[in-house]
């Protein structure tokens, strides 16, 4: 599909898409369907190409119980359908199930394939060298952590907080302000904050840069970053930036089960033939439907044409009838003035032979 085609497939749902005249932003709703953003089919994207080896629709993926995931405040569309696929948790900070990459639960430890966190890691408070930690000790030895944030090209990351201890939001005046007590005991307050999505636990804590998240991913123990910089027209994947892209961090070398792919495959081999039986039956069904539709057809336009010969024979047969009626009712006509003229002969003739008449 070239970039300037009009109808993109969204990878999350499925579904055709109308691409925006006024082309693709990251973060904005471009799926009629779905809702999807440019930001969420990217990360899917990714996460096809790094599961499977090539770009699915995430209808498409073959379902593996076996693997299983963590998300971190999805949206509950996305979640669902990853759920029907994986072995699939989708968490959150402030309600159930709760999930604080700062503070996992070690039970948690080495139990996943793979990681879902989509522009949550700029707001984890400091430092967050320990959430990258916690998302690595929490994968598998051979998994993945696929991820989005926004960063900057250059320079290093910005903490907006980097004291950040006893703190909490207040709005004297109606103007929201940050109070922190370092571990010094003194305070400070900042205004001028960020919020992504609206007030609370949305803060913006930082904003990263890629070299400094390469670093930090690297520090934490993955072996492998990605950055997802290239487009996919076809799903509505196209960058308009060169920053703020999905990042695939590598722990090991992951690979889908072969047993459970190779089952998938199966179940897919007997799903096509099915429908292809199926298909089968049904043209069949319409062959015959089309061609008892043609004989009826032709059945009723033979009996129509029969029935205005007929009702043509009639109407010749009924001219005819008519005309000999008129011959009749004028040779009737004929005989009786004939007869009448006759008639008056012979009356004269007799009437003078009895000298009745001169």
């Amino acid at each position: 599909m070239s970039s300037d085609s009009a109808i993109f497939i969204c990878n999350i749902c499925g579904s055709p898409c109308t691409r925006p005249p006024e082309g693709m932003v990251r973060d904005l709703r471009s799926c009629e369907a779905c809702g999807s953003s440019v930001r969420l089919r990217a990360l899917i994207a990714l996460l096809s190409k790094e599961v499977f080896g090539v770009p699915l629709t995430l209808p498409e993926f073959p379902v593996l119980k076996s693997v299983r995931g963590i998300g971190m405040s999805d949206s509950p569309d996305l979640a669902a359908r990853l759920s029907e696929k994986f072995d699939y948790t989708n968490t959150f900070y402030h309600q159930a199930p709760f999930f604080d990459v700062t503070q996992p639960d070690p039970r948690d430890e080495g139990r996943y394939d793979f990681i879902l966190t989509s522009e949550v890691m700029e707001h984890v408070p400091p430092p967050v060298e320990r959430s990258f930690a916690a998302l690595y000790r929490m994968l598998k030895p051979h998994a993945l952590l696929l991820m989005t944030t926004p960063y900057t090209l250059g320079g290093k990351t910005v903490e907006h907080f980097p004291e950040l201890h006893e703190y909490a939001l207040a709005s004297p005046g109606g103007h929201i302000v940050l109070v922190n007590r370092r571990r010094d005991g003194s305070l400070e307050t900042f205004d001028n904050l960020v919020f992504h999505g609206g007030p609370g636990s949305t803060l913006e804590m930082r904003v990263f840069s890629e070299t400094s998240l390469r670093c930090l991913l690297e520090q934490a123990g993955f072996s492998g970053v990605h950055i997802a910089t290239e487009n996919s027209t076809e799903f509505g994947v196209e960058h308009a930036e060169t920053w703020s892209l999905p990042i695939a961090a590598r722990k090991g070398r992951f690979e889908a089960p072969s047993l459970e792919l190779a089952i998938a495959y199966r179940n897919a081999r007997h799903l096509v033939g099915n429908l292809e039986r199926q298909l089968a039956a049904l043209q069949g069904e319409y062959e015959r439907f089309v061609s008892f539709h043609n004989q009826s057809h032709q059945d009723e336009k033979q009996a129509l044409t029969e029935r205005t010969e007929w009702a043509l024979n009639l109407e010749r047969e009924k001219s005819e009838h008519q005309a000999s009626a008129a011959s009749l009712h004028l040779q009737l006509e004929e005989a009786r003035s004939a007869m009448a003229a006759l008639e008056q002969r012979f009356w004269v003739r007799l009437g003078r032979r009895l000298g009745a008449l001169d």
